[in-house]
C-alpha cells in the first residue's frame, strides 16, 4: 500500500484529488540526471526529490534510474547497457536535461556527454535545488 504522506509528513495528493485542484496544460518532459550507484536508496531518495522538484516547476520528470532497475539488474553489463540505451530514447523526448546533485557520477557524466553531442539543453541544480553550472 502507498503511504498518503510523503517523506516529510505532508499529505500527498491523490491523482484524483489532484484533478479536483489543478489546471492541467502543456507541460514539457525534462531527463533528471543523478546519481543512482553507491549509496543506492540514498540516491533515489534524493531522484525523488529532484522530480517532485521539477513537477513543482511545470514538468515531467523522467527519470530512468528510478525505473529501469526495477526490473534491470545494474551490476549485469548487458542490462546496464540496456537500462542505458532506453534511458538515451527517453532523452530524445525531452526538452531539457537536468542535472542533479553536487557529485557527478560516471553514469551521469557518459548521460552529460550525449545530451553535448546531441545538442540538447543542459541545466545544472545542487543538492539543495539552485541552479549553477
Amino acid at each position: 500500500m502507498v503511504s498518503k504522506y510523503n517523506h516529510e509528513g505532508y499529505p500527498d495528493p491523490t491523482p484524483y484529488e489532484a484533478l479536483k485542484t489543478e489546471r492541467f496544460s502543456f507541460r514539457p518532459f525534462v531527463y533528471i540526471c543523478s546519481p543512482f550507484a553507491g549509496d543506492v536508496d540514498g540516491n533515489i531518495w534524493k531522484a525523488r526529490r529532484y522530480c517532485r522538484f521539477a513537477v513543482k516547476k511545470g514538468y515531467i520528470p523522467l527519470a530512468p534510474h528510478l525505473l529501469f532497475p526495477q526490473f534491470l539488474d545494474d551490476s549485469d553489463e548487458k542490462e546496464r547497457a540496456l537500462g542505458i540505451f532506453f534511458g538515451c530514447a527517453l532523452m530524445s523526448k525531452c526538452a531539457e536535461i537536468w542535472v542533479c546533485g553536487d557529485v557527478i557520477s560516471p553514469g551521469m557524466n557518459e548521460e552529460i556527454q550525449r545530451a553535448k553531442r546531441k545538442g540538447y539543453r543542459l541545466r545544472y541544480f545542487d543538492s539543495s535545488f539552485k541552479e549553477g553550472e
